[in-house]
This record gives structure tokens, C-alpha cells and sequence, in this order.
């Protein structure tokens, strides 16, 4: 069929023909700059032109970090709805869209494998289930990571991308922060190391228990990390907050942070630390 046809002496396009480009490039948010998701794919979903660290699922981080053949564990777990809790829409319902959407049962990815020559336990947090909210089912699974870290004396690896506790479960969710620094106090006593790998963002709950509690707690850079948001500090003491308040640079510079590690480098930073950690 002809792509053209004369029509009251005018030639018009009779079939429309489009490149779907939907998809297939996405815009930093820092630089502006327009990146081929392929590419922004190879570079471990780190902009090649500014250095700006997207988010990254739980799964593809644990990919990143751990030598092939690691095991993940304590999938199982689903999160209730103890308090019937209904907003804009039920809980129920946005349980069951964050499962679908990101094919877990909660915000949070158990796992036993190696970095380098070292054995962990690692924790990874999903920041698209429900913005990586802390309820029940991640405190109970955190714990759990640290009683195996506890009883094999693997080294805790936990890498928080969190908006804090969830509020659907009320204080069902407020109790995992002490449920999870408890464990974390034993750990320490038991002298296995915890490092704390924070990423964008960590904030509310989650900053304010095991986040901060490691023995080395380290960060990606341009990393949100704080526990009341820089609006929310600002209408409190209406005052302008400083440039890049609460971002990884501004907390190691302060003193929050012991280092802020780009995400191309951070398997061997960890494999590193590790060494002089455990030999």
C-alpha cells in the first residue's frame, strides 16, 4: 500500500509511521542530560555525565555485590494489616499493588553469599515497596539476618533505602526500632562486625535505629540521610537550611558519615573493609 495518496490536490499521509521511543531514555534529574537505558543500565544506573546515583531495586544490588551463587532467604514473610488501615486507599490493596509491582512480599531482600573471599549476611532494602517503609515484616526479617550474622559470626552487611517506619501498622512498626537495635547490641557484644550501607534515601525510623548503628556506616553519594526532611526543618525553625543539608557530602563532612563510596566502587571498598575487619 502506498505510504501517500493525492487528495483535493494535496498529498497527505495516509499511514502514520512513529518510533516509540517511550522507555527508552531517561533525563537526570541532576545534570538534565538524557541517558539511552541501556546505558544508564550498564553503569550500575549511575549517570554517565554527572555522577548522579538513581535508585536501584534490592535484588540488582545484591547482584552487584555478591559473588554468583548466593542464596536469598526469608522471601516468605508477608506483611497483615493489624489496624484495618485505610487512607486513600486500603492497605490491603496497597500491599498487593507493591507486591505486584516489584514481585516481593515486603520492602526488603535477605541474603547469604560472599564478597570476595568473605561470607555475609546482607540485608537490602526495596525502596519501591511502598517507599521502603520499615513495618513488621522488614524488622522481623532484619532480625533475623542479624541472629544469623550472630550465630555464624558472618559479618552484617545492611543496605537501608527507606522513608522510615510505615504508618499503616501504627506501633507495630515503631517496635521494630528497638526490636532491630537490640539485636544489633548483641551482635556487638559478640564483637561480629555491622556495616551500614546507606543509600537514597534513608530517612524517619530507619535513620534513627540501625541505619546509624553501625560499626562502620557509609553511604552513596547525594545520599538523602536524615530523620525529619529538610521542609519539615525549615517550617520548624524557619530558617534556611544550609546547600546540600542532610546529603551524604554534607555528613561526612560533619562527622555523621565515615565515608561516602560511589556505587561502581563500593564491592571493593566492602571487600577491603572487610579484610582489615575480619582478615
Amino acid at each position: 500500500m502506498s505510504w501517500f495518496k493525492r487528495e483535493d490536490n494535496k498529498i497527505v499521509n495516509t499511514e502514520e509511521r512513529t518510533v516509540r521511543t517511550e522507555g527508552l531514555w531517561t533525563k537526570c534529574p541532576s545534570c538534565g542530560k538524557a541517558i539511552f537505558n541501556a546505558d544508564l543500565e550498564a553503569n550500575q544506573q549511575v549517570c554517565p555525565a554527572c555522577g548522579h546515583h538513581f535508585k536501584m531495586g534490592a535484588r540488582e544490588r545484591l547482584a552487584l555485590l555478591l559473588e554468583p551463587g548466593y542464596q536469598l532467604v526469608d522471601l516468605e514473610l508477608k506483611s497483615t494489616d493489624p489496624l484495618n488501615f485505610t487512607d486513600l486507599k486500603p492497605y490491603k490493596k496497597r500491599l498487593v499493588d507493591a507486591q505486584k509491582k516489584t514481585g516481593l512480599n515486603d520492602a526488603i531482600v535477605n541474603a547469604l553469599g560472599n564478597i570476595g573471599k568473605h561470607e555475609v549476611v546482607i540485608s537490602a532494602m526495596e525502596y519501591a515497596f511502598i517507599g521502603g517503609s520499615m513495618g513488621a515484616v522488614v524488622g522481623e526479617t532484619i532480625a533475623r539476618a542479624v541472629d544469623r550474622s550472630l550465630e555464624t559470626r558472618r559479618p552484617l552487611i545492611i543496605i537501608s533505602a527507606s522513608g522510615g517506619a510505615r504508618m499503616m501498622e501504627g506501633i507495630a512498626s515503631l517496635m521494630q526500632l528497638a526490636k532491630i537495635s537490640a539485636g544489633l547490641a548483641r551482635l556487638d557484644d559478640a564483637k561480629v562486625p555491622y556495616i551500614s550501607v546507606m543509600t537514597d534515601p534513608t530517612t524517619g525510623g530507619v535513620t534513627a535505629s540501625f541505619a546509624m548503628l553501625g560499626d562502620l556506616n557509609i553511604a552513596e553519594p547525594g545520599a538523602l540521610i536524615g530523620f525529619a526532611g529538610p521542609r519539615v526543618i525549615e517550617q520548624t525553625i524557619r530558617q534556611k537550611l544550609p546547600e546540600g543539608f542532610q546529603r551524604s557530602e554534607f555528613l561526612l563532612q560533619h562527622g555523621f558519615l565515615d565515608a561516602v563510596v560511589p556505587r561502581k566502587e563500593m564491592k571493593e571498598y566492602l571487600e577491603r573493609t572487610l579484610t582489615w575487619m575480619v582478615g
